[in-house]
């Protein structure tokens, strides 16, 4: 289960802000971002090496798409396409919106069920593909302030870390990406579970069959005005390439 934490604010100069962590067996190899497809080099993301997508991506436009796997649906499947692919196919597209649209029309039996997020520094979705029972890919926009997803819906107390993080970050300093300091959402992307023995309450997971949280992500959008500013205000990656808290995060890009 992997998890995403954004918060909207549309009129702010950095109107996109996301954490995430994300989980996964510890065996599945995987390279930090990068720009690691040549027939789309206008993209950087992390790559899952077995399947050959991304479980985060953003693209020179400034669109940024985030896929998560639903509850009982880890792992591939026979005759299933890899959901790896949904990020990078956002990313042919220059805007959110665009994309959005255009996966909301993929055939959802192609793919085990997901939620994917797609944004820009104007708009913001949650895709939803409930799996074999669906009768087609939800899209839905996201609202406003403060959100998480999980592998349950959008911001669900059904999801023990949704119910025990969501006040927390609600609460906590917004990052200030323009002075580098993230401290407040750093430390909760590191946080334990505060409910003994449910490991799925708590934001960095180390479980006994191999299955844990491998890298953690912050990423902030500019807005329009800043990203066609001169000099122009860039997004800002930071990754961190192994558990929170354990590991620094780093810029991505900077070698």
């Amino acid at each position: 289960m992997c998890t995403l934490v954004l918060l909207r604010r549309p009129e702010h100069d950095w109107p996109l802000i996301l954490g995430a962590n994300r989980d996964e067996m510890v065996d599945r190899p995987s390279r930090p971002p990068g720009r690691h497809w040549p027939d789309r080099p206008e993209v950087v993301g992390g790559l899952d090496a077995l399947s050959g997508g991304s479980w985060l991506a953003m693209n020179d436009q400034g669109v940024l798409a985030a896929v998560l796997n639903r509850r009982g649906s880890l792992g591939p499947a026979a005759g299933k396409r890899s959901r790896g692919e949904l990020a990078l196919e956002a990313l042919d597209h220059a805007e959110a919106a665009a994309a959005a649209w255009a996966l909301g029309d993929l055939d959802p039996g192609a793919y085990r069920s997901f939620n994917l997020v797609i944004a820009d520094e104007r708009d913001a979705f949650w895709l939803r593909n409930r799996g074999e029972e669906a009768e087609g890919i939800e899209v839905m926009p996201l609202p406003r302030g403060l959100n998480m997803l999980t592998a349950f819906d959008l911001n669900d107390p059904v999801s023990p870390r949704i119910r025990s993080f969501l006040p927390r970050f609600e609460t906590a300093p917004a990052p200030e990406p323009a002075t580098g300091d993230w401290s407040a959402w750093q430390a909760l992307l590191a946080a334990r579970s505060d409910e003994e023995g449910v490991e799925e309450a708590a934001m960095t997971v180390i479980r006994e069959d191999g299955f844990g949280t491998l890298s953690s992500s912050l990423v902030a959008l500019p807005s329009v005005e800043g990203r066609f500013a001169s000099p122009p205000v860039r997004p800002v990656w930071l990754f961190a390439d192994g558990r929170p808290g354990e590991t620094p995060y780093r810029p991505v890009g900077d070698e």
